[in-house]
C-alpha cells in the first residue's frame, strides 16, 4: 500500500518527536536519579584531600602560634602550612607540624590522605587516642607522635602500614600492651615507645624486624623477660629497656648482636651474669648499662677490649670479684660502680683506679659502697696526680 506525501511527512515528524522524547527522558531520568543523591558524584582524590585536612584542622582546639590561618581557601591546600604535596597528582605526601605549640585530638579523616608519608606532629599538646584509620595509611613511611599527651591503646591495625619504617610514639600516656601484629613491620627500623605506661611483655614477635635498628621501651611498666628471639635483630645498634619491671636473665644471643652501640637494661629486675666475652662480640659499644638490677658474679676481664666504651653503669648490682684493667678505655668518660659487693677487703683492690690513666676524658668515677680494701688515698693520690696537673 502507497503512503501519500502527507502521510510520509507526518510519520516522519512522529518518528523525530519521538526520538526527542526518548533523549529528553534520558536527560531527565539521569538528573532525576542525581538529584535524589541515587548516583555517585565524581570526587577528585586531592578534594579528598582536602576535606581530610579541614578535618584535622576542626580538631585543634589551640593554636597559639596561628598556625592554622594559613589553612583557608585564598591559596591551595598544598601552600598550607606543615602541607607538602607531590608534584604530579598534588596528594598530600607529607604533613609535618612539629614544635608548633597545636593542642587537640587526632582526627581520623587523617586516614584518607592516601598518598600520605610523613605525618610528623611531634612535641605538641595532642590528647586522646590514635585513631584506627591510620591504620589506612599504606604509604606511609614516618609516623611520629612522639612527646604529647596521646592516651589510649597503640592499634593494632598499624600493622598494616607496611612500609612504615619510623615509629615513634615515645613521651605520650599510652596504656595496654605492645601489639604483637607489629612484628609484621618488616621496614621499621626506629621503634620508641619510651616514657609511656605500657604493661605487659615484649612481644617475641619483635624479633622478626629484620631491618630493625632502634628499639626504645624505656620507662614503662612491662613485665615479663627479654625474648630469646630478639637475639635475630642483627641490625640493631641501640637496645633500650631501662626503667621497667623485666625479669629472667638477658639471652645470650643478645650479647651476640655485633652493631649494638647502646645496651641499656638499668632499673628492671633482671638476673644472671654479664657474658664473659661481651666486649669482643660487642666491639661498638658506647653505652654498657646493667644498673639497679640483680647482676651476679664477676666483672668479666675481656672488658678492658670494649675500647670504643664512654659510659659503663655496673652500680647497684651483686656484683663481687676484682674490677680488671681499664687501660685500654681511653674513651671513658663514665664509670659506676657503686652498691656491689666487688674488692676483697685487702691491699690491690683499687689498682682499678691506676689504670685509668689514659682515661683523658674521666668526669665521674663512682665507687663506693663495696668491699674495697688496702690504701683508698694513695689509689687516689696516683689518680688525681694524673688528672690534676
Amino acid at each position: 500500500m502507497l503512503l501519500s506525501r502527507k502521510h510520509m511527512e507526518a510519520s516522519n515528524t512522529f518518528f523525530l518527536v519521538y526520538i526527542e522524547v526518548i533523549i529528553l527522558l534520558s536527560l531527565l531520568n539521569f538528573q532525576g536519579l542525581n538529584w535524589c543523591g541515587l548516583t555517585s558524584p565524581v570526587v577528585r582524590g586531592n578534594d579528598t584531600d582536602q576535606e581530610a585536612l579541614l578535618q584535622f584542622k576542626a580538631k585543634i582546639t589551640g593554636d597559639q602560634l596561628k598556625v592554622m590561618t594559613s589553612w583557608n581557601n585564598t591559596i591551595h591546600f598544598c601552600q598550607w602550612r606543615g602541607v607538602t604535596c607531590g608534584r604530579k597528582h598534588r596528594r598530600v605526601t607529607k604533613l609535618e607540624l612539629q614544635f608548633l605549640k597545636l593542642s587537640g585530638s587526632l582526627s581520623p579523616y587523617v586516614g584518607n590522605l592516601s598518598f600520605l608519608k610523613e605525618l610528623n606532629l611531634e612535641e605538641n599538646s595532642f590528647y586522646n587516642e590514635i585513631p584506627q584509620e591510620l591504620g589506612h595509611l599504606k604509604r606511609v613511611e614516618t609516623l611520629d607522635l612522639a612527646n604529647n599527651s596521646i592516651s589510649g591503646e597503640i592499634p593494632s591495625n598499624l600493622s598494616a602500614c607496611s612500609k612504615l619504617a619510623v615509629l615513634d610514639l615515645r613521651g605520650n600516656q599510652l596504656t595496654g600492651e605492645i601489639p604483637a601484629s607489629l612484628g609484621l613491620l618488616s621496614n621499621l627500623k626506629y621503634l620508641s615507645f619510651y616514657n609511656n605506661s605500657l604493661r605487659g611483655s615484649i612481644p617475641p614477635s619483635l624479633g622478626n624486624l629484620s631491618s630493625l635498628e632502634v628499639l626504645a621501651l624505656t620507662i614503662n611498666g612491662l613485665t615479663g623477660i627479654i625474648p630469646e628471639n630478639l637475639g635475630q635483630l642483627a641490625n640493631l645498634s641501640y637496645f633500650l629497656v631501662a626503667g621497667n619491671s623485666i625479669s629472667g636473665i638477658v639471652p645470650a644471643a643478645l650479647f651476640n648482636l655485633s652493631n649494638i652501640r647502646v645496651f641499656d637494661i638499668g632499673e628492671n629486675k633482671i638476673r644472671g651474669t654479664i657474658h664473659s666475652n661481651f666486649a669482643t662480640t660487642m666491639p661498638y659499644v658506647e653505652v654498657f648499662s646493667i644498673w639497679g638490677n640483680h647482676i651476679s658474679g664477676q666483672i668479666p676481664v675481656s672488658l678492658f677490649n670494649a675500647s670504643n666504651l664512654n659510659d659503663l653503669q655496673l652500680y647497684d648490682n651483686r656484683l663481687r670479684g676484682n674490677v680488671p684493667s681499664l687501660e685500654k678505655l681511653d674513651k671513658l668518660s663514665r664509670i659506676l660502680l657503686a652498691t656491689n659487693h666487688l674488692g676483697h677487703g685487702r691491699e690491690g683492690d683499687l689498682n682499678f683506679l691506676c689504670t685509668l690513666v689514659n682515661s683523658t676524658k674521666l668526669e665521674l668515677v663512682y665507687i663506693d659502697g663495696n668491699n674495697f680494701g688496702g690504701n683508698f688515698l694513695n689509689a687516689l693520690e696516683i689518680f688525681l696526680a694524673h688528672f690534676c696537673i
